[in-house]
């Protein structure tokens, strides 16, 4: 059967302008970090990036590195897109990035001018693309000169091989220093793509949030969710082997008892407001228009249209933002 998409998706989720560029996302992006690569049966991926699509998700995000086998979330996004997506190109923003390890040796990882060039033209073969809207430097390179990996980008951009340019894991004064550089050459630098939750709030205290607005950028924020831990499956116990991610490891530096503490006292303002406490967690990220779109995972369809439920509320009172403020400071 032939797909089409949802004639309503438009509807669904709110979506917002990146700064004052031309480009616009939906308030929730869709990640392939995890789950949709070679672990899991094709149709089961198409079905949840089609049920995503058809509720106002047309941003999907990826990485070289994704599988977990490397590329193989971009294979299963590209067979996806040329099956059912392909019509509806225009209307879609395709991410991906380049940084982590990639492929066997020295080249195969970082930001060097043929690593970055040979990683995109990978990703464009396995998705079936000309052209990704948002090409990702995916971490900070401590051995290239900046000034090579912003050429680099900038080249990708002009070959008509990206629309956009954004940075990944950089912190406030490495994107400072990039955006320079960008702003010199005229390259269109969108964004940092950053590890950002409730939780963990490195990007306000670092200062990033104010160097990507006076940048015209956005942060658009990855882990939202703090990879589950900012739901309501971890508020009797977190098991000793949990899979955090190493950007929020230092969330368990004052022992579990004392988050698990704090995730309940978050829960309890969330159920007053009708939400659970993931989706209060994805409406307090994007209360902040500094932040046009948060990505998730899901594997299911059911995890998905929980999560995409926190647009039935997105208001804060002053008083449940001064009673969440007090909560994640303790």
């Amino acid at each position: 059967m032939v797909y089409a998409a949802d004639e309503q998706r438009y509807e669904k989720l709110p979506y917002r302008r990146v700064s004052d560029s031309g480009l616009i996302l939906p308030a929730v992006s869709f990640g392939l970090w995890r789950n949709l690569g070679d672990q899991m049966p094709l149709e089961n991926s198409k079905k949840v990036i089609l049920k995503a699509f058809d509720n106002g998700i047309f941003s999907f995000d990826n990485a070289s590195n994704y599988g977990p086998s490397n590329g193989t979330a971009e294979e299963t996004f590209g067979q996806v897109f040329r099956s059912d997506l392909k019509p509806y190109r225009d209307e879609l923003v395709i991410t991906t990035k380049a940084g982590y390890h990639m492929w066997p040796g020295p080249l195969g990882e970082f930001s060097g001018k043929k690593t970055l060039t040979a990683a995109l033209d990978l990703s464009l073969q396995r998705m079936g693309l000309d052209y990704v809207d948002i090409f990702y430097a995916h971490r900070w390179d401590p051995n290239t000169r900046l000034e090579e990996t912003a050429l680099a980008l900038d080249l990708l951009v002009k070959q008509g091989k990206a629309l956009y340019i954004g940075v990944s894991n950089y912190t406030a004064e490495q994107t400072e220093a990039i955006a320079k550089i960008f702003n010199t050459l005229g390259t269109p630098f969108i964004g940092n793509q950053v590890s950002y939750n409730m939780l963990n709030r490195t990007a306000e205290k670092d200062g990033l949030l104010e160097v990507l607005d006076k940048n015209h950028a956005g942060l658009i924020a990855y882990g939202p969710l703090a990879e589950g831990l900012l739901t309501d499956r971890y508020l009797e116990d977190i098991p000793n082997d949990y899979p955090i991610h190493r950007t929020n490891e230092f969330l368990f530096e004052s022992g579990k008892t004392a988050l698990i503490a704090k995730l309940n006292a978050l829960n309890t303002i969330a159920m007053a407001r009708g939400q659970k406490l993931s989706q209060m967690a994805l409406a307090w990220l994007l209360k902040d228009e500094r932040v046009p779109s948060v990505i998730i995972g899901a594997s299911k369809i059911n995890h998905l249209l929980d999560n995409l439920s926190f647009s039935d509320n997105m208001l804060f009172s002053d008083d449940e933002l001064v009673r969440i403020q007090n909560i994640l400071e303790k």
